[in-house]
């Protein structure tokens, strides 16, 4: 199974992401695009990074009711995309309606994921404010299994989560886990992370890195960093 570093190009405009990339030169990262980046931008940004030879994890975390799902699904799988999501806590039928709409008619797809908890929920948090009362691990360990019921490729976890997804899901199961700092980086908004290194250790299969990149001082030689720590290169 391959592993790889996605950089979060979490910024609100085409000419920023564009610039970022460039510093790149003849390399192409594998990005995602979130929230920010595509409201601000629309789908003309996912053709243009694309067009540059990127691959693309676009992060839009879709959560309503199963019927909407289904057709929104149906649009983004024009953008040709390498991997997209929804919210496990969408339920099993949301899920799998997600995975129809993502389907063309010639049977191909980008890999679905679903998000168990942000990387910014504490045991508290969820507790307290969700009303949800197993432990995290418990609650995160059901959705990964539901996500798998739906037919779906795998889960957004934090890297503290990835093994524990394993044995709940199985080794095949994908594992694309945020909250990632270096050792000497601060934890920033996110309360569940760790090091590239320690995700590889516990099982991530892909990691999703933002500011310890694209806030550097030299980004490629962060995401060079990121490379060599996660996928232990000499």
């Amino acid at each position: 199974m391959a592993k790889d570093v996605i950089i979060a190009c979490d910024f609100d405009n085409v000419q920023t992401t564009l610039q970022f990339l460039d510093n790149f030169k003849g390399r192409k990262p594998f990005v995602k695009i979130g929230m920010e980046l595509y409201y601000a931008s629309g789908p003309d940004i996912v053709r243009e990074i694309k067009r540059r030879g990127h691959k693309i994890f676009l992060d839009l975390k879709l959560h309503d009711i199963p019927n909407t799902v289904r057709k929104t699904m149906k649009v983004l799988s024009n953008l040709d995309v390498d991997m997209t999501n929804v919210h496990a806590a969408g339920t099993i039928e949301m899920m799998s309606a997600a995975l129809e709409g993502l389907t063309r008619e010639d049977g191909t797809r980008p890999l679905l994921i679903a998000v168990t908890q942000l990387t910014s929920t504490s045991e508290q948090r969820m507790q307290d404010e969700l009303l949800i009362n197993a432990s995290i691990q418990d609650t995160i360990a059901k959705y990964a299994q539901n996500t798998r019921q739906a037919g779906l490729d795998g889960v957004v976890c934090s890297p503290l989560e990835a093994a524990l997804v394993k044995q709940a899901c199985g080794q095949s199961f994908l594992t694309v886990t945020p909250g990632i700092r270096f050792s000497d980086n601060t934890k920033d908004d996110q309360v569940r992370i760790t090091t590239p290194g320690k995700a590889r250790e516990i099982g991530s299969d892909y990691i999703v890195v933002g500011r310890p990149i694209t806030a550097a001082d030299n980004p490629v030689a962060a995401y060079e960093r990121c490379l060599k720590e996660f996928l232990e290169i000499n």
